[in-house]
């Protein structure tokens, strides 16, 4: 294989002009391919279509002794409370049902801390300042809803086994302006981690100098696993109550990737001291949400067990997109060229990280992006879009067929060496 860092510098510009004149094959093709987001494709969506004739004009309405099609439930029926309750691993009476988002549902429970506070302590918009501390890389949608409330982001690195917890436990006993973290802690987006039993530990024992500090424990992929072999997640929960801390997380979960993007079921969880504001903020908010919706998803899911059953076809549809990707990286970036990227092999979620050497990530996005495969923007895994090392790249291998997948894949290869090449030369 051709060494980047072993040729001088003729050598290179050769390796540079084949790269070019692939690069333009692929860009003459009009290639219009997205591998930006993780969206499910057409296959996934049919694992449910049948959910959308579920109920009939005969079906049986009644649930829980109350009619979904009107008024009541305000915190949801109690199927979807006991599927979510084994997802969260919370009791089923600390769970509350909401609308087609979770991540709707964390920016609702920000919007009522900044304006009533957090159980009764000073609302966050009358404090000097707020401030939440960020895993990176990490799930862009959290620093959009930071960034909307004019909340300043403490970045924290992510270690294998999830966030460095010297500085989480530093800074919150340090700093009272610190208010919440927020964790994807399974198949952490966009690496793919899973937070060692240890790190949920340190979790439940955190002492903030601040009492209204919460834990935003987003468990979006808690069934999403690409293996035959559940990965399993220590109970964060039980941890906290262990150490009389169950006031600190606030757990939020959806059937976005399950069912249909959009159009799912939301929830959340949390203790009955939290749950009580959060249910009487809701009481103003709404009237409730849909129950029909819900129904559809309890009569199609029907329990845990099956819902795992369903993933399964999930899963026989992604793990070999994922293996595209990673069977490409192997080959192109191996032996002495495997300085040029890095990357993760994750067990489940919806994203492949990616790091190419520094300052060379909005190159390589922008070289894919104008020869038609779209990536998410470079840096959207940091908070404000600024990777300051300006090289982590999370790319979805979901949505694009295998065929088209291999195509986007070995394009962003290329570029990944052109950038890497037009660097050495310029370095010479």
């Amino acid at each position: 294989m051709f060494s980047y860092d072993l040729n001088p510098k003729n050598k290179l510009t050769e390796e540079l002009d084949l790269l070019i004149k692939k690069y333009n094959e692929y860009k003459s093709k009009g290639l219009d391919l997205d591998m930006s987001r993780g969206k499910l494709s057409k296959e996934q969506l049919e694992i449910s279509s049948p959910m959308l004739d579920i109920l009939p004009g005969d079906s049986n309405f009644i649930v829980d002794k109350s009619d979904c099609r009107n008024y009541g439930l305000h915190d949801g029926i109690s199927t979807m409370k006991s599927i979510f309750s084994r997802i969260l691993n919370v009791n089923s009476d600390n769970i509350f049902i909401g609308g087609n988002s979770s991540i709707s549902m964390m920016f609702d429970i920000i919007s009522l801390y900044f304006t009533h506070g957090v159980c009764k302590e000073k609302p966050w918009s009358q404090q000097p300042k707020v401030k939440f501390l960020c895993p990176v890389p990490g799930y862009d949608r959290h620093f959009n809803i930071l960034s909307y409330f004019n909340i300043e982001p403490i970045l924290v690195p992510m270690k294998s086994d999830g966030p460095d917890m010297d500085i989480v436990e530093e800074a919150v006993r340090n700093d009272e302006s610190i208010k919440g973290i927020c964790c994807v802690p399974k198949y952490s987006n966009p690496q793919g981690i899973i937070y060692s039993d240890e790190v949920v530990k340190r979790f439940s024992k955190l002492h903030p100098r601040s009492a209204d500090f919460r834990i935003f424990w987003d468990n979006a992929y808690a069934v999403h696993d690409l293996t035959d072999s559940k990965e399993e997640l220590l109970d964060l929960m039980n941890q906290c109550i262990q150490n009389k801390n169950e006031d600190l997380p606030i757990f939020f979960s959806s059937t976005s990737k399950i069912t249909f993007p959009s159009s799912g079921v939301s929830a959340l969880a949390a203790s009955e001291k939290n749950l009580r504001q959060i249910k009487n903020y809701y009481n103003h908010k709404t009237i409730g949400f849909d129950k029909l919706n819900q129904l559809r998803h309890a009569k199609f899911l029907i329990n845990y067990e099956n819902l795992l059953e369903h993933m399964k076809k999930h899963r026989k549809l992604l793990r070999p997109k994922f293996q595209v990707i990673l069977n490409c990286f192997a080959r192109e970036f191996s032996d002495s060229n495997k300085n040029l990227a890095t990357w993760n092999e994750p067990k489940g979620g919806y994203f492949i990280s990616v790091d190419v050497e520094q300052g060379l990530a909005k190159t390589v996005v922008e070289l894919c992006k104008d020869a038609g495969v779209k990536l998410t923007d470079a840096g959207a895994t940091f908070p404000g879009g600024i990777d300051l090392e300006d090289k982590n790249i999370r790319i979805a291998p979901s949505y694009l067929p295998a065929n088209e997948l291999n195509i986007a894949v070995n394009l962003f290869c290329i570029c990944v060496k052109i950038a890497a090449v037009r660097k050495r030369l310029l370095e010479n």
